[in-house]
């Protein structure tokens, strides 16, 4: 079968395609025929380096997928063959024609919603939910969602007065970004590409702070937003580092000013994040979430696809398509 091998850590170059031999589902396992392959931005982390990968190269990557169920293993329900699902997979293979993974990490696409739409919001949309819901919005909040016009950020942004936010500022990446972060609902919009744009945060609120911060940035920009948070009661949600690092923040930082800073990570954290991903479909399918295709590309150019999300050209989710 087609599959993206990823031989090494670096460029998107590591990314190669290849044949390699069909998998077959164990006991407790599914056999997915994949039909979208959502590109995700950790993905890109993972290939360069950024986080050690405990793996022998070469390996087939990719770590989620949308597709039909084929066949499947022992101890699996027959009748879920044929059903349309969502994966993930913690041992990654998603690249690729076909992948198996244990039956409990697949869940059910509804009806009416498509499979490239459902791969697309299923990561960020079923992020966006627990961020919002670990913010606990009263219906009294100003909040800021930083880069707000793709992935996390646009699902945060679309669900955000729905959750309690009175007042959304949001960050984006030039002015077509910008616009597209207006029409998911936030009322004011800075780009955080220019310099000092904290600055202009400033000149925006108007004297009123910050309840609460989605950080997806990190880097230095997060120190600076710190005097701009609401005292005692300010709270910094961070979950990403699409500046290279993350947060630049102390705990004597947070001290100082009576702040608190929750880390969305973790066992834990991706636990909560994998039990919303029905939730996150299901209101895909009713039309409380757009979900975001950006383009849908053939499988073998996985590597192009990484360098576009790289050079932040996508305004969505990129899919790869086998065969």
């Amino acid at each position: 079968m087609q599959a993206i091998l990823l031989t090494g850590t670096g460029g998107p170059e590591v990314l190669v395609a290849s044949e390699v031999p069909a998998p077959r589902p164990q006991a407790g396992q599914i056999l997915l025929h994949t039909r979208a392959i959502p590109v995700l931005f950790p993905e890109t982390m993972l290939r360069s380096g950024a986080f050690p990968l405990p793996v022998q190269f070469p390996i087939v990557f990719g770590t989620q997928a949308a597709g039909v169920i084929a066949e499947v293993g022992a101890g699996v329900d027959p009748s879920l063959i044929g059903r349309r699902v969502v994966v993930s997979s913690n041992s990654f293979g998603t690249y690729a024609e076909q992948v198996c993974v244990p039956a409990e990490a697949a869940t059910l696409i509804p009806d009416g919603l498509g499979t490239d739409a459902a791969a697309a919001v299923a990561m960020s949309g079923s992020v966006a939910i627990p961020l919002l819901e670990t913010a606990r919005l009263t219906g009294t909040e100003t909040i800021l969602v930083e880069a707000a016009a793709t992935g996390v950020g646009a699902y945060l942004t679309q669900l955000a007065k729905e959750y309690g936010a009175a007042r959304v500022i949001a960050t984006a990446g030039g002015a077509e970004k910008a616009a597209q972060a207006r029409e998911f609902g936030a009322d004011a919009v800075l780009d955080h590409h220019v310099p000092g744009w904290t600055g202009q945060l400033r000149e925006i609120l108007g004297g009123a702070t910050l309840d609460v911060v989605f950080d997806s940035l990190g880097g230095e920009s997060a120190l600076a937003l710190l005097d701009l948070m609401t005292p005692l009661r300010g709270h910094m949600l961070s979950y990403g580092f699409l500046s290279g690092a993350p947060a630049q923040v102390g705990a004597m930082d947070l001290i100082m000013r009576g702040l608190t800073l929750t880390g969305c990570s973790g066992p834990a954290w991706l636990a909560g994040v994998a039990a919303a991903t029905g939730t996150a479909l299901d209101r895909a399918a009713t039309g409380s979430l757009t979900p975001l295709v950006d383009r849908v590309l053939p499988l073998h150019q996985a590597a192009h696809a990484h360098r576009l999300l790289e050079d932040r050209a996508a305004k969505g989710t990129i899919i790869l398509r086998a065969g």
